[in-house]
C-alpha cells in the first residue's frame, strides 16, 4: 500500500487537523532548495561529529592516559545517546523535528565550547570530560531521530539523498580525522572551537529551513502513549527488529572496541598523524560507497547491503596481521567501501518503509538498538586488549563481522525485504 495521507504538524507551528501530504512531483529529485539548507547543515555537523572521536582519544593518548580512559571516554558519548535516543523520538513528534535539531545544535556548541576551555587548560580532572562527553551524547539523541525523518521531506529520491548525505558524512570523515590531527599538534582545544563554529552553521541552516506539513501524531497522547505505539510498529517489522538483534552482536564484539583498540595499537606504534591518516582512509571508502549507493538500486537493498558488511572484515584481518600503515589505510578504504553502502541501503529501507508519522519514533528505536552496545563494546576493549591481546581482540572482531553478514542473508525477512519505488512510501505493510 503506497502511504498518501496523514496527521501534520506544520513547521514551526503546533499540531493541526489531518491534511493530505504535498505532492513534490515537480520538484527536483534530490537537490531542491530545502535540501541544499539541510545538506549545509548535517554536512558541518557531520565535521563536528569526525573530529570529536579522534580529538578526545589523541587528547588523552598525548596526556599519558591509558586505552582503558579512551574506551570509558567513548562510552561517556554513546551511553546516553544510546539511553535517550527513544525520548529524542517522541520529543520529535511532539516538538517538530526541526526545533529538536536546532536545539541539539546548540547544546553541541555549548559543549564544545566547554571542551575547548578544558583542553587548554589541560585534562587534569577526567570526570570533567565524561560529563561534557555525556551532555555531547545528549545533544546527539535529540537529534538524530529528526535527521532520519527530515530527509523524505527534503527529497524525492530518497536513497539519491541518503547516498548524498553519506559522501558527505564520508567526506567529513576523511577530513574530520586529519583536521583534528593537524590542529592537535597545536592544542585539541583549537579542534573544540573548530567544532562549535560547525554547530553555529548548522544551526542556523535548520533555523532557515522551511518543511512544510510533516507528519505527527494525533495530538493529546501522552509521551508513555507515544513510546508504546512506537515500539509496536517496530516489533511489528520483523526486517527490521532482525536487523538490530543481529547488530547489536555486532556492536558489542566487533565494532565497539575497535576504535579504541586501533587508537591505542596505531597511534602509540606510528604517531597520531598516520592514526587520523587511516581514519580518512576509511572516510575515502565511504565515499565511494555513497557514489555507488546513488547508482545502484538492488531490489532487495537489505540482501544486497549485507553482502557489503563483508568488507567490513577486511581492516580489523589486517590490522591482526600487523601490515605497514599503507596497507593498513588500504583496507580501511575497503571497509568504507562496504559499510557505507549497507548504510545508505539500511537508511532508506527505514525511511521509505515506515509511515511518517511513526518514522521518528521507529527510527529512534532502531538507532537506539543499533548503538545500545557501543558503550559496552567500547568500555570491555582495554580489558580485552589486556586479557587476549590486541592481535586477538581484532581476530575474534573480523570473525564476528563475517558472521553478522552471513546472519543478515540467512533471514529470510531480511533477505528478502524488496525496495520501495522513488517517490513513494509504505503505510501499513511490514
Amino acid at each position: 500500500m503506497v502511504y498518501t495521507k496523514t496527521e501534520v504538524v506544520t513547521a514551526p507551528e503546533l499540531h493541526t487537523a489531518p491534511t493530505p501530504q504535498v505532492s513534490t512531483a515537480k520538484a527536483p529529485a534530490i537537490w531542491s532548495g530545502s535540501f541544499r539548507l539541510y545538506f549545509t547543515a548535517r554536512t558541518a555537523g557531520l565535521l563536528s561529529d569526525a573530529m570529536l572521536p579522534v580529538a578526545v582519544s589523541a587528547g588523552l593518548i598525548t596526556a599519558h592516559y591509558k586505552t582503558s580512559e579512551v574506551g570509558f571516554a567513548m562510552a561517556f558519548l554513546l551511553g546516553p545517546f544510546a539511553g535517550l535516543v527513544l525520548f529524542g523520538g517522541v520529543l520529535a513528534d511532539r516538538f517538530t523535528a526541526r526545533r529538536l535539531m536546532i536545539f541539539a545544535d546548540l547544546l553541541n556548541l555549548l559543549t564544545r565550547v566547554l571542551l575547548a576551555v578544558l583542553f587548554f587548560r589541560g585534562l587534569d580532572q577526567l570526570w570533567q570530560l565524561y560529563l561534557l562527553l555525556a551532555l555531547a551524547g545528549t545533544a546527539a539523541a535529540m537529534f538524530q531521530p529528526g535527521a532520519a525523518s527530515t530527509v523524505p521531506l527534503v527529497s524525492r529520491d530518497v536513497q539519491g539523498a541518503n547516498g548524498v548525505l553519506r559522501i558527505s558524512e564520508a567526506l567529513a570523515g576523511l577530513a574530520g580525522p586529519s583536521l583534528a590531527a593537524a590542529l592537535i599538534t597545536l592544542s585539541t582545544g583549537w579542534v573544540m572551537v573548530l567544532a562549535a563554529v560547525m554547530y553555529a552553521v548548522s544551526a542556523g541552516c535548520l533555523f532557515a529551513l522551511r518543511l512544510g506539513p510533516v507528519p505527527a501524531p494525533p495530538p493529546g497522547d501522552s509521551l508513555w502513549r507515544n513510546l508504546v505505539a512506537g515500539w509496536h510498529e517496530f516489533w511489528s517489522r520483523s526486517w527490521m527488529w532482525g536487523v538490530i538483534l543481529i547488530w547489536m552482536v555486532f556492536t558489542v564484539l566487533s565494532w565497539g572496541p575497535l576504535a579504541p583498540v586501533v587508537v591505542g595499537d596505531i597511534a602509540k606504534r606510528d604517531g597520531v598523524v598516520v592514526y587520523g591518516v587511516i581514519n580518512s582512509m576509511l572516510g575515502a571508502g565511504t565515499i565511494i560507497g555513497g557514489v555507488l549507493a546513488i547508482r545502484l538500486k538492488p531490489t532487495r537493498p537489505l540482501a544486497a547491503g549485507a553482502c557489503a558488511v563483508f568488507l567490513f572484515a577486511v581492516q580489523q584481518f589486517a590490522f591482526a596481521a600487523g601490515l605497514p600503515w599503507p596497507l593498513l589505510g588500504t583496507a580501511q578504504l575497503v571497509s568504507g567501501i562496504g559499510i557505507s553502502f549497507w548504510g545508505v541501503m539500511w537508511a532508506t529501507s527505514v525511511q521509505t518503509q515506515v509511515p511518517g508519522e511513526v518514522l521518528n519514533r521507529i527510527h529512534a528505536y532502531e538507532v537506539a538498538g543499533s548503538v545500545c552496545m557501543f558503550p559496552l563494546g567500547s568500555a570491555l576493549a582495554g580489558p580485552a586488549v589486556e586479557l587476549f591481546g590486541t592481535t586477538r581482540v581484532y581476530l575474534i572482531g573480523g570473525v564476528v563481522t563475517l558472521a553478522t553478514a552471513a546472519a543478515l542473508l540467512l533471514s529470510r525477512p531480511i533477505r528478502e525485504l524488496r525496495r520501495v519505488p522513488d517517490g513513494e512510501m509504505v503505510a501499513s505493510g511490514h
